[in-house]
């Protein structure tokens, strides 16, 4: 079957369509990827703005027109922190509804570190061991833990690098040493308050690594190029990344922006996205993190691949001892609605 995974994040809206079949990993078929910056056009109250639900509008619909023409069978439209903690998120989420006929659904923290941990479960195989994962968000950052393929412990911090930036750093840069330190102190507080169950955890055979800021962080500190494909071995080193921190609080947002892996969309947030990291690797007491390729996208083609599987409802949860509620159910996308989408444009 083919499905398709529309992403809201904090920045974008990405939709990633793959083919599922049993026995193969996700078969890539088609990305599409549109700005909303929903974080931050999002205010002290919570409240996202009109521009930003316009934006929404846009690149849901833009989304449905492309799973339309592309044949996707199912669409998964989820959004995740930035959408989900806003004060307006119901409304937002009406509007859009009324508007593209598309109804999204919210995942927990708790289930977005146990969707990508799946993944890079997957990626790694067995021979990995104990794995834990750390995945840095626009809104919040995500931990996991565990020996098998579900985490035995899953967590999901208020640490993503956009809330950050906005709430405890200036407006522009340069970034004050004093301003530095204390949202390292912030982010060690949080850390050692609620990761301290993994801390006290046996050491894990992998520490692995998603998300986009991982990713331009390891392509700062000298990890290969995209370009090189999925399978390059990617790591960020903590001493590396520690040099690396006091030169971004110097360097304008244009300047971060010329830096190798780091883009423009993302400059502004980079070293908040830098001090989470480095924070994270000390607490956990980690030398360097493994960049896998998979993340949240690729854990949900995977939960959905096992439904089909083992002929499971498509919302059941991981376990039903969990409690962590079920995956966003899926919107089918028939024939006469392809048409009726595609009209649309």
């Amino acid at each position: 079957m083919r499905l398709g995974v529309l992403d809201i994040g904090s920045n974008s809206a990405h939709l990633r369509i793959a083919d599922l079949s049993p026995g193969h990993g996700p078969a890539p078929v088609r990305s599409v990827k549109s700005a909303v910056r929903l974080a931050e056009a999002t205010d002290r109250e919570g409240v996202i703005g009109r521009p930003a639900v316009g934006r929404l509008v846009g690149a849901v619909r833009e989304a449905a027109v492309a799973a339309a023409v592309s044949d996707v069978h199912e669409l998964v439209p989820l959004a995740t922190s930035a959408l989900r903690d806003a004060a307006n998120r119901d409304a937002v989420a009406a509007e859009v509804r009324a508007a593209t006929g598309i109804s999204i659904g919210f995942l927990s923290g708790e289930q977005e570190a146990r969707l990508t941990f799946l993944a890079a479960r997957r990626w790694y195989g067995w021979s990995a061991g104990p794995v834990l994962l750390a995945d840095i968000g626009g809104g919040s950052t995500e931990l996991a833990y565990g020996a098998g393929e579900e985490p035995e412990i899953a967590l999901s911090l208020p640490l993503g690098a956009g809330r950050l930036t906005r709430h405890h750093l200036p407006a522009r840069p340069p970034v004050p040493k004093k301003r530095r330190k204390a949202l390292r102190r912030h982010v060690r507080s949080v850390l050692a308050e609620t990761a301290a169950g993994i801390a006290e955890r046996p050491a894990p055979v992998r520490a692995v690594a998603t998300s986009k800021t991982f990713t331009q962080l390891a392509r700062l500190c000298g990890a290969p190029k995209s370009k090189a494909g999925p399978y390059a071995a990617r790591r960020l080193a903590r001493r590396d990344l520690q040099d690396w921190i006091p030169r971004l609080a110097t360097l304008s947002n244009e300047e971060r922006a010329g830096l190798r892996g780091v883009r423009e969309s993302r400059a502004h947030q980079i070293l908040a996205g830098a001090i989470v990291a480095e924070a994270v690797m000390d607490v956990l007491s980690l030398e360097a993190l493994d960049v896998c390729p998979w993340a949240l996208r690729e854990g949900i083609f995977l939960h959905r691949l096992d439904a089909l599987t083992a002929g499971r409802p498509v919302g059941s949860p991981f376990t039903p001892a969990e409690g962590t509620g079920s995956l966003p159910p899926p919107v089918p996308v028939r024939p006469e609605r392809r048409l009726r989408v595609a009209a649309a444009r």
